[in-house]
Formats: structure tokens, C-alpha cells, sequence
């Protein structure tokens, strides 16, 4: 059986402006968060690091959503890597 290719999403929160692409393109994966003044989105299934940082790993399955929702956000704060070659892939 052949493994699946897998990859990494890294998510810097604290520089997310909120636009919101992200959730609409992959809502399965992706959440807005409107509090007062952390209007941010959220990574469903991350896990917290320092700094604000969130990572989550994935599956070709889902490469193509994660790809279009880190292409969305206008200020680059989604990233995704292959975590066979550990290449920076967004």
C-alpha cells in the first residue's frame, strides 16, 4: 500500500488581518473568529507553538484547499510544507 504524501500548514495568527478567504475556501478547516478585537481566523485541528503560531498536518487529500486558501490570504501568513522533502511549498 502506498503512503500518502503528507504536508504541514503553519499558520502565523498574530498577523492574520482577518480578510476571511481562508474560511470561505475551506470552512471544513478554517473558522472566523469574531470577538471584540481578535477578528482572526482560526485553524481547526492546530496546535498552538509560540508566538501565535498554529500547525496542523494534512494529507493530499486536502492539498488543493490548503493550497488555495494560503494563495488567498493577502498578507502571507498561511504556509504549507512538504514534509517529505521539507520544502516551502507557500
Amino acid at each position: 500500500m502506498t503512503e500518502k504524501k503528507r504536508y504541514r500548514v503553519v499558520y502565523d495568527r498574530n498577523n492574520c488581518i482577518g480578510i476571511g478567504s481562508c474560511a470561505l475556501l475551506q470552512p471544513e478547516r478554517w473558522v472566523m473568529i469574531r470577538n471584540g478585537n481578535d477578528n482572526r481566523a482560526d485553524l481547526i485541528g492546530g496546535i498552538a507553538q509560540k508566538d501565535g503560531i498554529l500547525v496542523a498536518e494534512f494529507t493530499e487529500e486536502e492539498f488543493v484547499q490548503f493550497k488555495s486558501a494560503a494563495e488567498s490570504c493577502p498578507v502571507n501568513v498561511i504556509h504549507i510544507i512538504d514534509l517529505q522533502t521539507n520544502e516551502k511549498i507557500i
